[in-house]
C-alpha cells in the first residue's frame, strides 16, 4: 500500500514533535508499505527546524520519505501562525500534483491539527482514487473557541468550522485519537460507521536501548533532593496554562507546609516565565522548575520520581476524551500516577496505576499525594507496574500501527 500523509506539524526522533507521523510510518515501512509524509519547513513544536534553499526538499528518514515544503516563521498563535497555515496550504496545492506524480497513493491521510488540510488532501485523493483520510488530533475549531475564548462568529472560526464541516461529511475514514470526539462529529456530518479510535502509544525499542543520560544540571538538582530525602513528584511537559500547571502550583500550595514533598515540573513553553513568577509570588517552598530534556532522556527523568502527576481545569473538551503522548510515557516509566481531570477516558482506573480524582479537586490531589508518600514502597512500584503492563499490552506503536491499516482495509504484517 502507498500512504500519503500530509501533516503540517510532522516531525521525527531527529527533530523533535510531533513524534506520531515518524512512528506510524516507520511501522508501516517495516510492513512493506510506502510512505511519504508532507510537512512545513517550520513548526514551533520542532527543536530542530528545516533549512530550505527551495521551495520543497526531499529527504529519506529511517525509509520513510519526507518532502518539506518551504513556509513562514512565526512565535505565538497570533497572525505569524495563520499566515504559517496558508503558505503551507499553498505549497500543497503547488506540489501535491508533482509529489504524486510517481507516487500514486491508495490512501491520503490529512493529519494536521487544524482540518483545513482535508481540502487538497481529499483533491489528491480523488485525482487518483484514493481512500480520504482524516486523522483528529484535537477537535477544531472547539479549541480556539473554548481554550481562546473565541466567538463563533470570528472569521477565523468560521473557516475552521467549514474545514471540519468539510471533512465531516467527505472523508471516507475518521481516524480519531480522542475517544469520544464522535459524540461531537456525529452533528457534523460524519458517519459513525467511519469512526475509529487510535490513540497515541509508545516505541519500547527506545525505551529499552536508546536512553541518554541526563543533563547535568538535572542530575544535580535531582540527586539533592533525593540526598534530602524528598518525596518527589514529577511532571514532565509543555509549560503552559491550558496544561494545567496552574491547578499543580494550587495543590502544592496545599502541601507547602509538608517538607519532605517536592514538586519536580520539567518542560519548557509559552507560560513557563509566567508559571515560575506564579510559583515565586505564592512563596512556594516546594517547586522546582527545570529545562526540558530531549526525548532519549525521558526514560531517564522520570525513572528519577516517586509520583507523577498531571490535572485540568474543568471544561468541556473533557467529555471527548484525551491521548496525551505523556500520560503513555508515564505509564510506560513504571511509575503510579495521580490525575485530575474531566476526561471521559480514564486509564488509570482501567490498569489499576494510581489515582483518577475530578477536575478542580486540587484538595483530592494534595491529600492523595501526602498519602501515597507515606505508604510502602512496594505498593507504589506495583501501580506502576500495572501500568507499563498495560500500555505495552494495547499501545506499543507496532499494534497501533496495524490498526491503522486494518482500518484502511489493507493487507496485514
Amino acid at each position: 500500500m502507498k500512504i500519503l500523509l500530509i501533516n503540517h506539524y510532522a516531525g521525527s526522533i531527529y527533530h523533535g514533535m510531533e513524534f506520531r507521523p515518524y512512528y506510524l510510518s516507520r511501522e508501516w515501512v517495516k510492513m512493506g508499505h510506502e510512505v511519504t509524509i508532507v510537512a512545513a519547513s517550520y513548526s514551533h513544536l520542532r527543536q530542530k527546524n528545516i533549512e530550505m534553499s527551495a521551495s520543497t526538499k526531499e529527504e529519506y528518514i529511517d525509509g520513510i520519505h519526507y518532502v518539506w515544503l518551504k513556509t513562514s516563521e512565526y512565535h505565538g498563535n497570533g497572525i505569524g501562525r495563520i499566515k504559517n497555515m496558508l503558505s503551507f496550504l499553498r505549497q500543497l496545492y503547488r506540489h501535491l500534483p508533482a509529489i504524486t506524480k510517481d507516487f500514486v497513493p491508495d490512501a491520503v491521510i490529512a493529519s494536521s491539527t487544524y482540518p483545513l488540510d482535508s481540502y487538497p488532501a481529499d483533491w489528491i485523493a480523488k485525482k487518483h482514487g484514493a481512500k480520504f483520510v482524516f486523522e483528529l488530533h484535537d477537535l477544531w475549531p472547539m479549541s480556539p473557541m473554548v481554550l481562546g475564548h473565541m466567538s463563533k462568529w470570528h472569521p477565523f472560526i468560521m473557516i475552521m468550522q467549514r474545514g471540519e464541516d468539510y471533512w465531516c461529511k467527505n472523508a471516507d475514514l475518521v481516524v480519531s485519537l480522542l475517544p469520544d470526539a464522535y459524540k461531537h462529529l456525529v452533528t457534523r456530518g460524519m458517519s459513525i460507521n467511519k469512526y475509529v479510535v487510535i490513540p497515541n502509544g509508545v516505541e519500547p525499542y527506545e525505551w529499552d536501548n536508546k536512553v541518554s543520560d541526563l543533563p547535568e544540571q538535572h542530575k544535580s538538582v535531582i540527586g539533592e533532593l533525593k540526598r534530602q530525602g524528598k518525596f518527589l513528584v514529577g511532571y514532565l511537559g509543555g509549560h503552559a496554562i491550558s496544561n494545567g500547571l496552574d491547578f499543580l502550583l494550587e495543590v502544592a500550595l496545599k502541601l507547602n507546609n509538608i517538607p519532605n514533598i517536592r514538586f519536580v515540573l520539567v518542560g519548557g513553553g509559552s507560560d513557563k516565565e509566567q508559571l515560575v513568577a506564579k510559583s515565586k509570588k505564592m512563596q512556594l517552598a516546594n517547586v522546582t522548575f527545570l529545562p526540558p530534556v530531549r526525548k532519549d532522556a525521558v526514560p531517564k527523568i522520570l525513572d528519577c520520581f516517586d509520583v507523577l502527576t498531571f490535572g485540568y481545569k474543568e471544561s468541556q473538551l473533557g467529555q471527548y476524551g484525551t491521548s496525551e503522548n505523556k500520560f503513555f510515557d508515564y505509564m510506560m516509566a513504571g511509575k503510579p500516577i495521580v490525575k485530575s481531570s474531566s476526561n471521559s477516558n480514564d486509564f488509570i482506573t482501567d490498569c489499576g496505576c494510581g489515582y483518577s480524582l475530578p477536575a478542580n479537586d486540587a484538595t483530592g490531589v494534595s491529600e492523595k499525594i501526602l498519602e501515597m508518600s507515606k505508604i510502602d514502597k512496594q505498593a507504589l512500584a506495583t501501580m506502576g507496574s500495572n501500568g507499563r503492563a498495560f500500555v505495552l499490552q494495547n499501545y506499543t506503536y507496532p499494534v497501533l500501527a496495524q490498526k491503522f491499516i486494518d482500518a484502511l482495509g489493507g493487507p496485514s504484517k
